[in-house]
């Protein structure tokens, strides 16, 4: 009787003592994405105070001239937020902004810790795009995924049979991917050389001759994951083109939050290659996009890469005119390493419309995905918590702005209570009825979670 009460004692010890562990967990997890969205929100300030650095200006003239763009401090949230970390994340603050916090009072956090990872989706490839309807958002998705795609290096992908023992080219993924976010009914063709049969057939009943069959969704993806539902949206595929490697989220290449435009500042070197593919000329076709030889493309990687690397977040581009002016080997920036004397073996590439693709590009973003992990230790077990939380910065104020910029009632709900209503601040989506929460659409200084899960 005694063993049995003792092992129940114990049992029910562990499994509070794990319950209680995970609680800090999930409130450190939540203090690195708070904290995060302030870093994010308090980035045209760094950026007022950096316009003045040298190094900006260099970049600047060298780019093409004009104002300073986005700073990316996101990427250092880890190391910025260390001061509000525990004991270790604190000596990586001091050690980086070389400070000490040996006076700090009720600053960090006591057996619990956190780690950030921020990713822009506004330098992903948004896949969601077709879900607003219309030709010209299912061509614009179709030339970015080509662009992807095109590569020869690619072909033993498409060639053989994926899971459902069906074969799947380049175009039939492509295809799959915008029917089962658009609206229509009707097959999108992403097959330049047959535009005639963009939408002249009903969508195929693929996905009702499976073994489990389901129905085409017809509408935007909810989350990433979702895509794995797509035909010939293999494993295979899924580790090429979507998540590279799964413990760098940056590593991914598509998105399902992104906005409509690429930031060219922080989209990876794949993703900024695809879209000047995308509005290439077709004929001849272009050496770095499509040409048997692999030299050209993995030129132009590897030296996007080792840009992006040696600036350590100081914005390449300082608009999208820089970089189609960069890709044809013009203006300063392009003639300094497109010429035969760099040795880089960069070739240029001749656009179809330079005004095209600069529309499709932007040098600030405004959408990212928060990966803030919380962390409790307790003898040798380490508890953990994961929270990945999507926030929009879209119309966002200011900080210090009420949420309801121009209008008191932002003000007035702090003071009297949640009775006052900031309805008529909400830009309320297409078929939102009276029953929509309007406070999930106030433009929030800390940006507006629109995608949140805890692991």
């Amino acid at each position: 009787m005694l063993t049995e009460f003792q092992g129940e004692t114990s049992a029910e010890l562990a499994s509070a003592t794990a319950e209680r562990d995970a609680v800090k967990a999930e409130y450190a997890a939540l203090s690195g994405l708070n904290l995060t969205r302030l870093l994010i929100a308090a980035e045209p300030t760094i950026r007022n105070r950096l316009t003045t650095h040298p190094l900006f200006g260099l970049v600047a003239m060298l780019s093409g001239g004009g104002g300073l763009p986005q700073i990316p401090v996101w990427k250092f949230a880890d190391q910025v937020l260390g001061a509000f970390n525990d004991q270790l994340g604190q000596q990586a603050f001091s050690g980086l902004a070389g400070v000490s916090l040996d006076e700090a009072k009720n600053l960090g956090l006591e057996g619990a810790s956190f780690t950030v990872q921020v990713v822009d989706e506004g330098s992903k490839i948004n896949v969601n795009q077709p879900a607003r309807g219309g030709s010209f958002y299912n061509a614009d998705v179709a030339r970015q995924l080509m662009g992807l795609m095109q590569s020869p290096q690619y072909d033993p992908l498409f060639e053989q049979r994926d899971a459902d023992g069906q074969f799947s080219d380049r175009f039939t993924v492509c295809s799959a991917i915008i029917d089962w976010t658009d609206p229509d009914q009707n097959t999108f063709s992403c097959d330049p050389t047959n535009p005639t049969a963009s939408q002249a057939a009903a969508e195929d009943s693929f996905y009702q001759m499976l073994k489990s069959p389901y129905e085409r969704k017809n509408a935007a993806f909810d989350s990433l994951e979702e895509l794995h539902l797509v035909r010939g949206v293999s494993d295979d595929f899924w580790a090429t083109f979507v998540e590279p490697d799964p413990d760098d989220p940056d590593s991914r290449v598509i998105t399902v939050w992104g906005d409509a435009k690429i930031n060219v500042n922080t989209a990876p070197p794949q993703v900024l290659l695809a879209m000047a593919c995308a509005n290439a000329v077709m004929d001849p076709p272009q050496p770095v996009c499509v040409g048997p030889d692999l030299a050209p493309q993995l030129a132009f990687l590897s030296v996007i890469g080792l840009l992006q690397g040696m600036l350590s977040g100081i914005p390449l581009f300082s608009n999208g005119n820089a970089f189609v002016k960069f890709v044809q080997g013009k203006g300063q920036f392009g003639q300094m390493f497109f010429g035969q004397d760099m040795g880089l073996g960069l070739q240029p590439i001749a656009l179809q419309s330079e005004r095209f693709l600069k529309e499709k590009l932007s040098v600030e973003s405004k959408m990212f995905s928060v990966y803030s992990t919380g962390r409790v230790r307790a003898g040798k077990r380490e508890t953990r918590v994961k929270i990945h939380a999507v926030v929009d910065f879209r119309d966002a104020p200011p900080p210090g702005m009420p949420r309801a910029m121009g209008d008191l009632t932002g003000a007035l709900q702090g003071a009297m209570g949640p009775t006052v209503t900031l309805a008529q601040d909400a830009k309320l989506p297409e078929g939102a009825t009276e029953d929509t929460p309007t406070n999930l659409y106030i433009p929030n200084p800390a940006g507006n979670i629109i995608y949140y899960r805890i692991d």
